[in-house]
């Protein structure tokens, strides 16, 4: 049995991406879930995967995985472009998706996968891990218990140095750019501050650098928000910086909270609080954001316990993401065919 005394999850993982080790495969064995299959365009990477991390057995295609019967929930971490075709095909096979972010290409294909969960009745999910942690828990508490006073800004930055030329975040039609990878993650959280805020953000302005040799691709962009309570909001993302960087500000009336690492604070797990009352540094533990994440959707699938994210929440951030590339002067990302 998992942790929760609930039966334990059976999941499919598409592909053997890297970030499957870190993501799924060490919270699946903190948690007590199964991994009983995987499948890769390699089948043998596949077995090796497989062989390397517990997994059960090796599906021959991703069509085979979904269809196995004895797969209930579908994992999806494929390149942002193949998120959008593989998360309908598993709500039409009727599986629970927890899906990498983006959950889709741009917006239209986004509505296109809620449809499919309506219809399908299970649950979906769009991997935002870090809001699970307590890192970002304790920031919005922080916030809503007036200590910071009125919101006023929040600057969030997500960057890393550059992946390899021939990484698909590079890639056009599998719908990379910095935006895609990373800056979801400033804009998301953004999003989240809406009930200190007076309600959603509305984007006022954008820019974004090319990557070159790789046209229609954002190296980096920048988003100015606006809330409707007055406060503004920076949302930042460059995938050629010069190291990791992914802080989130917080400022208000009276004061400000920063988390040095909220997309991943199990690498650090600080909340700075500052007021005229002084400064203190609060550490929120490093237990990993997609444990909690897993713990979390697997309460959701066989508990019906609250999520704070779905398809319509996956839907708005696709909203806001092809509004901002508009904005810069991109085009939405193109929808990857299979």
């Amino acid at each position: 049995m998992s942790e929760t005394g609930r039966e334990p999850l059976r999941i499919g993982v598409l592909g053997a991406a890297r970030i499957t080790e870190r993501s799924l495969i060490d919270p699946a064995r903190a948690t007590g879930h199964r991994l009983v299959a995987v499948a890769a365009r390699d089948r043998a990477r596949a077995e090796a995967f497989a062989a390397g991390h517990g997994v059960e057995r090796v599906a021959s295609s991703y069509a085979d995985l979904i269809a196995d019967p004895e797969v209930d929930v579908v994992y999806n971490p494929l390149a942002n472009g193949l998120h959008g075709p593989w998360n309908l095909a598993a709500l039409a096979a009727g599986k629970h998706v927890l899906s990498e972010k983006p959950s889709a290409s741009n917006a239209a294909e986004a509505a296109e996968v809620r449809r499919a969960a309506d219809k399908a009745g299970t649950v979906f999910m769009e991997a935002f891990h870090y809001l699970f942690h307590p890192v970002t828990r304790r920031l919005h508490e922080v916030l809503a218990s007036g200590e910071l006073g009125e919101l006023r800004h929040v600057e969030a930055l997500v960057a890393i140095a550059a992946p390899p030329d021939t990484d698909p975040r590079w890639s056009l039609p599998l719908a990379g750019g910095a935006l895609m990878d990373l800056g979801c993650y400033s804009l998301h959280a953004l999003r989240m501050l809406a009930p200190w805020a007076g309600g959603a953000p509305r984007l006022a302005a954008a820019r974004a650098g090319e990557r070159a040799g790789a046209p229609g691709v954002d190296e980096w962009l920048d988003a100015d928000l606006e809330y409707p309570g007055g406060a503004t909001g920076s949302a930042r993302c460059h995938m050629a910086h010069g190291g990791l960087d992914m802080s989130i500000r917080i400022v208000g009336s009276r004061g400000e909270a920063t988390a040095p690492n909220f997309v991943l604070p199990q690498l650090d797990d600080r909340v700075v609080v500052r007021t005229a009352e002084g400064e203190r540094t609060e550490h929120l533990g490093t237990r990993s954001s997609y444990t909690y994440q897993l713990e979390a959707f697997a309460a959701r699938v066989r508990g019906g316990a609250p999520l704070p994210l779905d398809a319509d929440d996956a839907v708005t951030t696709m909203e806001l993401i092809d509004a901002c590339y508009l904005k810069a002067g991109f085009e939405a990302r193109p929808r990857t065919r299979i």
